[in-house]
């Protein structure tokens, strides 16, 4: 039996990429920003968060996993890679949750590698709880403590990434 405790609602998520948004739309005006999504989590803040952002920018999606159920496997796997150009382009990494760091570690340093303008991150949530490295974060729209979050493309074994909000999973 799985409860789910309400921890962010809709209101509040949309509220925040607004927010976020705007700073972006400031921060990358006359740049070529590419929101590069990390599947799967990310699909669902992406999609608001590009509709959001009032300046011209491109679009890809990047795939990686070390998760299996609730725990991290600390084996980071790409199940998919960039298909733009991103050489000389400010590349705004979008992700559902930062959580230990070691997948977005080993994403960060690849994209090094294509020899972009800049590399940032932009997170729905930032969560420290076992933050194993250190991650400079440039957009985070909510820092959580601890806990198992699902909701808004964030899942639990491929469910709960369909529900409009965040919450908190107590298996």
């Amino acid at each position: 039996m799985t409860n789910l405790i309400p921890k962010i609602s809709e209101e509040e998520i949309q509220k925040k990429i607004k927010e976020i948004a705007a700073l972006i739309s400031s921060d990358y005006n006359g740049k070529k920003l590419v929101l590069v999504g990390v599947l799967k989590g990310s699909f669902v803040f992406l999609a608001d968060l590009t509709r959001q952002i009032s300046i011209e920018h491109e679009i890809d999606f990047v795939g990686a996993s070390s998760y299996s159920g609730t725990e991290t496997t600390g084996i980071i796997q790409f199940t998919k890679m960039p298909d733009l150009q991103l050489r000389d382009k400010d590349i705004l990494v979008v992700e559902d949750i930062v959580d230990t760091g070691r997948t977005l570690s080993v994403m960060i340093n690849y994209f090094k590698t294509l020899k972009p303008s800049s590399v940032k991150i932009c997170t729905l949530i930032n969560k420290d709880e076992r933050r194993a490295l250190d991650i400079e974060i440039e957009y985070s729209c909510f820092d959580i403590e601890k806990g198992f979050i699902v909701g808004y493309g964030l899942d639990y074994n491929e469910k709960y990434r369909n529900l409009p909000a965040i919450f908190d999973l107590k298996c």
